[in-house]
């Protein structure tokens, strides 16, 4: 890449004057990114053995787990599985399940394991999940894990941890899109450009009814009960790795690449 990304440009204008620049000077116009592809391309040539697929990333609500799942989602070219988004998908289009589904969801409860067990593993089955995934707030108990290990390999657990106080101050600022589900956050790193409206689509921002303070209490203390000894779990398989999450977003960024085997 002739220029680094600039701040507030769009990236497909980036692109445009890279490829412009490019042309006039005759230089190949290379990505940072490209370059994290052709290098997991030639080490998967090299040993397929040694390249790791298939991902959990664990994490309290408001760890920020799902952006930096999205985020590796898009270095690796696999996609971000969130157990949350696929309940929220079947909240939309209504009938049965769904009444289920907003029963647990509006008193910040997890959804039974059969229910989850069930639409991950249809998922997973998808012939995009081929070349590997990242599973986002799935698994969250002991018996979803071990339903899991009969049904695919993880390669790696990536944890991370942020503390209770700096979860409810990001949580009392997060908003998301309900047109393309983007995230923001009022108090943190990802602002609106303009408030209220989304950057990427320019739809409404709202906040969850899962956000409010008092259902995230409920989240926080479900999550230390249910999902928390996942981490023993992991850690005893040895695949587990633990990453400070209270940071700036692109300094745990560099450690959970490196923690997925982007060098």
């Amino acid at each position: 890449m002739i220029f680094e990304k600039f701040s507030n440009v769009d990236r497909s204008v980036e692109d445009n004057i890279n490829s412009s620049v490019s042309q006039m000077l005759g230089v190949p116009n290379i990505s940072s990114e490209g370059i994290i592809h052709a290098e997991l391309q030639k080490d998967g040539e090299k040993s397929d053995a040694c390249v790791l697929k298939n991902f959990i990333f664990l994490g309290a609500p408001g760890a920020g787990k799902g952006t930096q799942a999205s985020h590796v989602s898009k270095v690796l070219g696999i996609p971000s599985i969130s157990s949350g988004d696929i309940i929220r998908a079947e909240l939309k289009k209504g009938g049965e399940k769904a009444e289920k589904f907003k029963l647990y969801s509006e008193k910040g409860l997890l959804v039974p394991d059969e229910m989850i067990v069930e639409i991950i593993c249809d998922r997973i089955k998808e012939e995009d999940c081929c070349n590997g995934f990242i599973l986002d707030g799935f698994p969250r108990t002991i018996s979803q894990a071990q339903a899991l290990e009969k049904m695919v390999h993880i390669d790696r657990v990536i944890n991370i941890v942020v503390d209770a106080e700096t979860i409810y101050k990001r949580m009392s600022g997060r908003c998301v899109c309900e047109k393309c589900g983007a995230v923001f956050n009022s108090v943190a790193e990802m602002r609106p450009k303009s408030e209220g409206v989304c950057d990427l689509c320019g739809g409404a921002l709202v906040r969850r009814t899962d956000d409010e303070e008092q259902t995230v209490r409920e989240r926080l203390k479900v999550y230390h009960d249910q999902t928390f000894p996942l981490e023993e779990f992991y850690t005893k398989k040895g695949v587990l790795v633990s990453i400070d999450g209270s940071r700036d977003f692109s300094l745990t960024s560099l450690d959970v690449l490196k923690a997925v085997g982007v060098q």
